[in-house]
């Protein structure tokens, strides 16, 4: 079967009665889900698993593909609102969507963050339906010595999430890597840095810290501010309207970085999460004022939206042409598959199109119906800001608290989620950045993974890092990326 008789196929599938019904329940229910701090798409496929046992798999998989992506696009909302990112893959969205909802611009940022994520979600579709079986082979060629350089680049971007001070943004870094070594050893199976305490061999959640250094930080800020009146009002906070310039600047940074999520998120272990922030940054670095960003840019809340969703629908990738998943949610989508009877790889194409090309079509279907589901709530979820201070505060820790006992059910996290709560607060009294603390605890297992397997394999020799045609181009472009702040502050200063 031909590529065009597929996607036929596909759309034959999506766009039946029962097929619209499964990618509209699967949408719906993960943008609640993704609204919610701590949930997350890994938790609500995991319990639909049992649930579809016996289902057609064609519709129960076009429903659970629809709970991730769904997920993603609702993630958001917590973070503009609340400062409280509902997945991981939308904490780059806080680091503007919150200060543009405190300016009382709360219903605008959602409306770039819907409008950005059905751009990110439908060019990924589209590249998805012309590209799955050649990007397949091109994401297994990403072997240790490349994925290391890949994380080199990520983190050469450190400096440009700093707000003010270099060394406080590598600090801040510095703190990030240590916390991402602590459990157990991948390669030795050794504990460390667990102190003889179990509840620390697993290591520390990224949520936990997500929340802690953001949510739980924040409600301290407000806390001890309580004096000081909030800028929004219910006047300004349901606005949706956006100007031709605001779609001018949004729509450059909405294309660009749904091609660059799109390809981090065929890369298995890249995912959202770091494809969010490699677009943030990389937007920050183009931008002419990058001085904005962090303040409310509008372009700080389309890259990122547009990325991760992007992202979400390049991990399919790997999972339906090679049956390799490449995140933590795919993983449990393979065991899905699995469920149903159903094998993910090189023959799923040909032996069963109408799954293979159905969740595709079904992926195209649902991104419209995310951006008409979203779109006119946007009024009335917003008003959350209008919630007195007191009840808006009992209400973010209640969601964290909820959403961090729910991934383990372990009153441990709590306590370590007060923690980095008293952290970030402690960070925010000082001008310590947090964005380069949860890069660094991101990027920091894997790039450590992937140093010990390349130097392992090679026999201890480095020269692997530069044998590699892949690596190589990405260290040069680190060094480039590292080096463009420094020479662009140079210029600034002999300017002046």
């Amino acid at each position: 079967m031909g590529a065009v008789e597929g996607i036929l196929t596909g759309f034959e599938v999506a766009l039946s009665l029962e097929g619209i019904m499964f990618v509209l329940l699967g949408v719906f229910v993960g943008t609640f889900i993704g609204m919610l701090p701590g949930l997350g798409p890994i938790s609500a496929i995991a319990i639909m698993i049992p649930i579809t046992y016996g289902m057609n798999p064609t519709l129960a998989l076009v429903m659970m593909a629809g709970v991730y992506y769904g997920a993603v696009f609702g993630g958001s909302t917590s973070s503009i609102l609340l400062n409280a990112p509902g997945i991981s893959g939308t904490v780059a969205t806080s680091f503007d969507g919150y200060p543009l909802a405190q300016k009382g611009q709360a219903g605008k940022a959602l409306a770039i963050a819907a409008i950005s994520s059905f751009v990110g979600g439908t060019i990924s579709v589209v590249l998805l339906m012309i590209f799955a079986p050649v990007l397949a082979s091109v994401a297994v060629s990403f072997g240790p010595p490349a994925y290391f350089a890949l994380m080199l680049l990520g983190l050469t971007a450190i400096a440009s999430l700093s707000e003010g001070s270099t060394i406080k943004a590598l600090i801040a870094a510095i703190v990030g890597f240590m916390i991402a070594t602590i459990g157990i050893d991948p390669q030795t199976g050794t504990g460390r840095f667990t102190f003889g305490s179990a509840n620390l061999l697993d290591g520390i959640d990224f949520l936990v810290i997500a929340l802690g250094l953001f949510a739980i930080a924040e409600v301290c800020f407000l806390v001890m501010n309580r004096r000081k009146k909030s800028v929004t009002n219910g006047k300004d906070i349901g606005s949706l309207k956006l100007s031709k310039q605001d779609a001018k600047e949004i729509s450059g940074p909405a294309g660009r970085q749904s091609f660059l999520g799109f390809i981090l998120g065929i890369l298995p272990g890249a995912g959202a999460t770091i494809a969010s922030f490699i677009s943030y940054i990389t937007e920050k670095r183009i931008a002419k004022k990058p001085e904005e960003f962090g303040k409310g840019a509008l372009k700080g809340i389309a890259a990122p939206e547009a990325s991760n969703n992007a992202a979400t629908s390049g991990s399919f990738v790997p999972l339906l042409s090679l049956g390799i998943p490449g995140s933590g949610t795919t993983a449990v989508m393979l065991g899905a598959f699995l469920v149903l009877g159903v094998q993910p790889g090189p023959m799923l194409m040909g032996d069963q199109p109408e799954i293979f090309w159905g969740i595709i079509a079904s992926m195209y279907i649902g991104n419209i119906f995310l951006l008409i589901l979203n779109l006119p709530l946007i009024p009335y979820i917003s008003r959350i800001l209008t919630v007195p201070r007191p009840l808006l505060i009992s209400l973010v820790i209640m969601f964290s608290l909820i959403g961090v006992y729910a991934i383990s059910f372990s009153t441990f996290d709590l306590y370590l989620l007060l923690a980095f709560g008293v952290l970030g607060f402690i960070m925010r009294i000082f001008a310590f950045p947090a964005p380069p603390f949860i890069l660094a605890f991101i990027l920091g297992g894997m790039m450590e993974q992937s140093f010990r397997q390349a130097m392992t394999s090679s026999g201890g020799n480095i020269s692997v890092f530069f044998t590699n045609n892949i690596s190589l181009v990405l260290i040069i472009l680190s060094v480039i990326s590292f080096a463009f702040p420094i020479i662009r502050n140079l210029r600034k200063k002999k300017a002046h």
